[in-house]
């Protein structure tokens, strides 16, 4: 039985079977929401051939869905104490995102980000008040001080983005990039004399299960575009190339993301933040490749003002920086030889040259992703890789 008040105390980093919670996968099926409005505007703008306003502010919505979710899910792994009123507050960070989600479009087409910022202030209040929730709990003067850094951070923060909302259109783009800043700075500033009690397995779950989200929400927006396209246009021969690169990119984002034991680099704060925050690169490239498939199945039906290279460069781009990145953060830490150290980073490399294979440019992407993972097999059925902790 959930009890109406609990106090709000660190959990203990050495808790075993932490698991993420029904409401913390509620919370992400709900900004997911945000991220398939995000990924459909891009769409939209790269489709009228408004390629480089639509990725600017593709960035920054994405970073302020991203950047509530992480917050949110490192306070969680330290303090959910799971009584009701911390229920009724992520209720509210929830309401938050979907009033973001809202003004997306808005934000896009009419450069307006008034509502996607009243959505995000929803989100970084209510977590500011957790954080002040949890100060008043804390026995120990050096977690209340990290506790109160990090609600007057958010607070302090919050009121500078209202900068991106009254100033000129020309300066947000410099606006977005100080605050940002800004934004990353609040945790290592707070956590200076005290880091807070996260858990590596559970914030290993809890981005994998993100990512898991995010690749299904490029799934669902493929499968559409395509449907609507074999539908409308009777372009099955042309679409079919698309839908099996698509499957065999997003079947070979999954497994190399997963395929190693990620929560064995989460052996402190400073690994931890430079973990999390690349993951920024990663989830926005995700959905950004569900967007590109979208904007290949446009181009191929007649319906994206764009060249077959820009179409194919909308998916092997973002596709390219996933592998990348993924093997930048966690992926090279098991790797043992120059072979299984190359295979990512040369895959990315041979993906962005599949750009210029025209019509077929998807379906050859999908097929090098293919042959990435069987390669990373096979290498590592020769040679396996040792655990972070033993290397």
């Amino acid at each position: 039985m959930t009890q109406p008040f609990l106090p709000l105390t660190a959990r203990s980093r050495e808790e075993s079977h932490r698991a993420a919670t029904p409401l913390e996968l509620f919370f992400d099926l709900c900004f997911v929401v945000a991220v398939a409005q995000a990924g459909a505007e891009l769409v939209h703008a790269v489709a009228e051939n408004h390629t480089g306003e639509g990725i600017l502010n593709y960035a920054m919505v994405f970073f302020a869905i991203w950047w509530a979710w992480m917050n949110f899910t490192w306070f969680a792994s330290a303090y959910d104490n799971d009584d009701v009123l911390y229920r009724v507050v992520t209720l509210v960070q929830i309401a938050g995102v979907l009033v973001l989600a809202a003004g997306v479009s808005r934000a896009f087409q009419e450069h307006d980000f008034l509502v996607v910022y009243i959505g995000y202030a929803v989100m970084r209040l209510a977590l500011a008040f957790q954080w002040l929730r949890a100060a008043h709990h804390a026995t120990d003067p050096a977690e209340r001080t990290m506790c109160r850094r990090y609600a007057g951070g958010v607070v302090a923060v919050q009121i500078g983005w209202l900068a991106l909302v009254l100033a000129p259109e020309p300066a947000r783009g410099w606006i977005f990039l100080a605050m940002a800043l800004a934004e990353l700075a609040v945790p290592v500033y707070a956590e200076k004399d005290a880091p807070s009690t996260w858990h590596p397995h559970h914030i290993a779950e809890r981005y994998g299960l993100f990512t898991i989200i995010v690749l299904g929400e490029t799934v669902a927006a493929a499968t559409v575009a395509v449907k609507s396209g074999v539908i409308e246009n009777d372009a099955l021969g042309e679409l079919l190339p698309i839908a099996v690169g698509g499957l065999l990119l997003v079947f070979a984002a999954w497994w190399i993301y997963f395929v190693v034991p990620a929560h064995d680099r989460l052996t402190s704060s400073r690994q931890g933040f430079l973990w999390g925050y690349g993951h920024y690169v990663i989830f926005s490239s995700a959905a950004a490749v569900g967007a590109g498939l979208e904007i290949a199945v446009e181009q191929a039906v007649g319906e994206a003002h764009i060249s077959t290279l820009a179409a194919s460069a909308a998916v092997t781009i973002p596709s390219a920086v996933f592998l990348f990145s993924v093997w930048l953060l966690h992926a090279r830490y098991f790797k043992i030889g120059i072979a299984q150290q190359l295979v990512l980073p040369v895959a990315s490399l041979a993906i962005l040259l599949c750009t210029f294979a025209g019509r077929w440019a998807v379906l050859a992407a999908g097929l090098v992703a293919a042959a990435t993972v069987a390669t990373g097999v096979t290498l590592t059925a020769r040679n396996p890789a040792p655990r972070a902790t033993d290397a």
